[in-house]
C-alpha cells in the first residue's frame, strides 16, 4: 500500500509532501487499518480550512480524499503525522 499525504496552507503557505510504502513493512496491517479509516472519514472535494490552517490530500493506492484544520479526526491526524514523520 502506497500511502501519499500532500499538506498545503499554513502561515507560508508552502507545500509539503510525504510517502510511505507499507508493503514491507512488518506493521503494515496497521497501516493499513489507519488509511482505510482516513479515506473513510475524508471529503471527496477539499473543505474550506481556517485562515493559516493546514490542508490536506491524503492519496491511498490511487484513492482521494481532502481534509483540513481543525476539523481532522484522530485517524486522520494520527496517519498524517506517521506519514509525515517516515515518509520521504
Amino acid at each position: 500500500m502506497r500511502i501519499h499525504i500532500r499538506r498545503t496552507g499554513g502561515f507560508a503557505g508552502i507545500e509539503r509532501r510525504a510517502e510511505v510504502d507499507t508493503s514491507a513493512r512488518p506493521d503494515a496491517d496497521d497501516w493499513h487499518t489507519l488509511a482505510t479509516q482516513s479515506l473513510d472519514q475524508g471529503h471527496n472535494e477539499p473543505p474550506v480550512g481556517t485562515p493559516d490552517g493546514f490542508s490536506y490530500q491524503i492519496t491511498v493506492d490511487g484513492r482521494t480524499v481532502y481534509c483540513s484544520d481543525p476539523r481532522l479526526t484522530d485517524e486522520q491526524r494520527k496517519l498524517i503525522t506517521r506519514v509525515m514523520k517516515e515518509g520521504a
